[in-house]
């Protein structure tokens, strides 16, 4: 029995990369899958591979950021299986350039892909799972852009951190309807982050796999998790944002409040500010310069 047996899944993004990943482990544990695709035939082989190897299948192809795809998803999953239980949203695209060079199309391109394609297909599933009082599962993906920052990714990181918080609200709004929301921040090379990669990490990830040695950027590594969070054994997970990659499983902990200065019951005079910050960052053990956050990340990616 595996952790999805008689349960039915939407993955978006599925035709490849880490979707593709989480669509076929979905499948292995034992859930039929509605595969999502922006590009429909990459969405019907991975469909025709799930149900070559003895499983359940349907792909749906389309634009997840549009309504009418996303409540298309709904009914192929209650058409073809006869429920819903669990969305993974995964679709997403890069347009990759620093602030000043970015043109309006990149920035709008990127939050609508990831947030509006996060939105509408949530919305569909909550609208279902309260109307026909099931519990579910949702399964979003953010970034360690989002959460930490990167380099010439600030659409990119803005659209992911705006999907972490968006998961931490759809949690607190569905509670009552018994439907859980987590958010992953996967590391992987896809098609679509193969080329961020840099070259003496490539030449190292080169020697390891060589050698036979555990791949650690293979995509499929993301999968097991979600279909985790994506089951009945996470039921009492909601709200959470996990760094997944390679053999790591990381819990990030939201925004906190880590050091206080007051004005003595009294509205700040602004003069009296400058001599005081050192005060707040020293207490917080922060720099006050722009840092990498990246390199703050817990798990070592090569050694």
């Amino acid at each position: 029995m595996g952790l999805l047996e008689d349960k039915v899944v939407v993955v978006t993004g599925a035709g490849r990369g880490i979707g593709r990943g989480e669509a076929l482990e979905c499948a292995r544990q034992g859930g039929a899958v509605v595969v999502a695709e922006f590009d429909g035939e990459a969405g019907e082989e991975v469909a025709k591979e799930i149900v070559a190897a003895g499983g359940r299948a349907v792909s749906v192809a389309g634009d997840v950021a549009d309504a009418d795809v996303a409540d298309s998803l709904v009914t192929a999953a209650v058409e073809n299986f006869g429920a819903l239980d669990a969305v993974v949203n995964n679709a997403g695209i890069l347009r990759d350039r620093t602030l000043v060079k970015m043109s309006d199309a990149e920035w709008d391109d990127v939050i609508r892909v990831h947030l509006r394609g996060h939105f509408a297909p949530t919305r569909a599933a909550c609208r279902y799972w309260r109307e026909s009082s099931r519990p579910g599962h949702l399964v979003h993906t953010a970034s360690t852009s989002g959460i930490l920052g990167n380099f010439g990714q600030s659409n990119y990181g803005a659209a992911k951190a705006g999907i972490a918080a968006f998961s931490t609200i759809t949690a607190m709004e569905m509670a009552r309807y018994n439907v859980t929301s987590n958010a992953i921040a996967p590391s992987a090379l896809t098609r679509m982050t193969e080329s961020l990669l840099p070259p003496e990490v490539r030449e190292a990830r080169e020697a390891m796999l060589a050698r036979g040695d555990f791949d650690f950027f293979d995509p499929e590594n993301v999968a097991p998790f979600v279909a985790y969070l994506a089951s009945d054994h996470a039921a009492h997970i909601s709200g959470k944002v996990f760094g997944v990659q390679g053999d790591s499983i990381e819990l990030y902990q939201p925004f906190t409040s880590v050091a206080e200065i007051r004005g003595d019951g009294h509205r700040w005079d602004p003069e009296a500010i400058p001599e005081r910050m050192a005060e707040l960052f020293d207490a917080a053990g922060i720099d006050p310069a722009p840092e990498n956050m990246m390199a703050r990340s817990r798990h070592k990616i090569i050694s």
